[in-house]
């Protein structure tokens, strides 16, 4: 029976690069071509395949309706939270979790500092939009053509001499961080405040939410935080494959 499960489950991953027929299903799981059309006829059954009308099979529409269903009802809070707490243990500084929502971005986890000076940020709280490296990941990721009206539609206002001015400032770092795939923060908000935040992406690659590790410049400098980057993006990469079903979280099958 585990066999026949494995060999049903080994098609949908062919059928994923698109459709194929029976013989070619049948040699990518090494079957004559009798077993595997009863695998295609139970996954049919079920709504997982589809049997076009040139004989070659895709993906089911059910398939697609269970993956789209399961992505909305995942917690990237839950998911991401041990990972923000590992990377908090290894570098002691501030680390947030923040998302995109009906034109706000919004801190959903924090763990803090083990040091005495703190951020004010809160769960729940709206980020300063135009100079915060989570926001700025968040909206980078947005299409063109939503990007561009939502710049010029924010206020800017000047919290330090660093803070975006203005809409073709904040376009030009948005494509900045786009293209390299991580943002800063570096005293935009907060003359002593230092941030690096890397992206959390979906299985279709977009980005779901960005995290970031922050200091205040009595801890640590700028140029010290910047050295903790490969480590945020390999803790945000960790937390991409898991939420997207690439890979398992640490001690789990």
């Amino acid at each position: 029976m585990s066999q026949t499960v494995d060999r049903a489950l080994s098609i949908l991953p062919l059928l994923a690069e698109g459709p194929a027929d029976l013989g070619q299903v049948a040699d990518r799981l090494g079957v004559h071509k009798s077993t595997a059309l009863r695998l295609l006829r139970t996954l049919h059954e079920h709504g997982m395949v589809y049997r076009q009308s040139d004989q070659r099979y895709r993906l089911g529409a059910r398939l697609i309706a269970l993956a789209q269903e399961a992505m909305e009802n995942l917690d990237i809070r839950e998911i991401a939270h041990p990972h923000l707490v590992r990377l908090n243990e290894q570098c002691g500084h501030t680390v947030h979790l923040a998302v995109y929502e009906e034109d706000e971005v919004l801190y959903i986890d924090k763990v803090e500092s083990r040091y005495p000076v703190r951020m004010y940020s809160r769960i729940g709280k709206p980020v300063a939009i135009t100079v915060a490296a989570v926001a700025k990941l968040l909206l980078a990721d947005l299409p063109e053509h939503e990007r561009r009206p939502l710049a010029e539609k924010l206020d800017y206002p000047m919290y330090t001499a660093r803070s975006t001015p203005n809409p073709e400032a904040f376009l030009r770092e948005l494509a900045k961080v786009r293209e390299q795939g991580w943002a800063t923060d570096l005293g935009g908000h907060e003359e002593s405040i230092n941030c690096v935040a890397a992206p959390i992406r979906g299985a279709d690659g977009r980005v779901v939410a960005a995290m970031s590790v922050s200091a205040p410049n009595v801890v640590v400098t700028a140029d010290e935080l910047l050295t903790l980057l490969p480590l945020v993006r390999r803790t945000a990469g960790d937390i991409s494959g898991e939420y997207s079903g690439r890979t398992s979280a640490k001690g789990t099958a």
